[in-house]
């Protein structure tokens, strides 16, 4: 239940559809966190602000969120199929930013799909308080609010992680685990992609030369065609994430979720993990069950022959 709130509580206008409706927040209710005002679900002492970005630092240091550190995703996947990186560098790199299993980690971007990433593999890791910024950087400066200038301050190292690593591993799964779950009734792969892409038109990167999608996944929406960077079936027009009935219909609509199995096992993918992210941390947000990203996705799927593909383009 939510807390009873104070005239001098700064309230946020978290979203009541949501059963995880901390882990969200407004650019309003992080604003007046930075400023020390009293907000409603305040993280304890010591959280941490991130802006998640690739080979961003550079736009970083010219403006970002007051008291902002900056986290390259190239620190958390690495090249040629963009996966995360082994658990032992995610431990570490975790514990040189001083991210402990109990920090509360707060993270937006420029790209929020980057926020997202990271935001799911702290999630995996077992960070217990992830929070993403709605609408990301772009929402935060369309709301007039302030910035600074200037590389971050050295992050504050911890020698212990606290708990088990990963805490959370189902959260992720490798190529043969989405082999096995495709041949489990009433388990579901969910493709979000374009329509092209689904559809096997183009292949969405230029890095991916694969055009096509996985044999039996269903198609979880993502954005406009040619725009990979794009959820806009998630998201409002100014970034910020749609009512959660809503994308439960469009996902009902596709079969996604449509038997109410609580056992039922979700697993998204995209090209490299970036919408397929934002797409299950939605879901983790309405607390849906036995959800996982399939950190591969169509780069790795697509590079091995001995795997299937599907190109539902031809049969149109």
């Amino acid at each position: 239940m939510k807390p009873h709130l104070s005239d001098h509580v700064v309230v946020s206008d978290f979203r009541p559809d949501l059963v995880r409706w901390r882990q969200l927040v407004t650019p309003a209710w992080l604003a007046a966190l930075i400023a020390g005002d009293a907000v409603d679900a305040a993280p304890p002492p010591g959280w941490r602000l991130f802006e998640a970005g690739c080979a961003g630092a550079g736009l970083f240091e010219q403006a970002h969120i007051p008291g902002a550190a900056y986290l390259d995703t190239r620190q958390l996947e690495q090249e040629p199929l963009w996966n995360k990186v082994s658990d032992e560098a995610l431990l570490q790199l975790l514990l040189a930013r001083g991210v402990h299993h109990d920090t509360c980690v707060i993270l937006y971007g420029r790209n929020n799909l980057a926020a997202a990433r990271a935001a799911h593999l702290l999630l995996y890791a077992g960070v217990r308080d992830v929070r993403l910024l709605d609408g990301g950087y772009p929402l935060w400066r369309a709301g007039g609010h302030a910035c600074e200038q200037g590389p971050a301050p050295a992050s504050a190292p911890t020698a212990d992680f606290g708990a088990a690593f990963p805490a959370h591993p189902e959260y992720m799964l490798d190529t043969a685990q989405v082999r096995a779950l495709l041949q489990q009734p009433g388990d579901v792969l969910v493709s979000i992609r374009t329509w092209n892409e689904f559809t096997g038109r183009v292949s969405g990167y230029s890095y991916i030369d694969g055009k096509g999608d996985i044999p039996g996944a269903r198609w979880g929406r993502a954005g406009a065609d040619g725009d990979v960077n794009s959820m806009s079936a998630y998201q409002r027009a100014d970034g910020s994430m749609k009512q959660a009935a809503e994308i439960r219909r469009q996902w009902l609509s596709a079969g996604i979720g449509a038997s109410g199995d609580r056992r039922q096992r979700t697993a998204f993918y995209c090209g490299t993990g970036w919408r397929a992210s934002l797409a299950f941390f939605y879901a983790w947000l309405m607390d849906w069950p036995h959800i996982s990203v399939y950190d591969g996705g169509w780069c790795e799927w697509s590079r091995d022959p001995a795997n299937p593909v599907v190109r539902r383009c031809d049969a149109m």
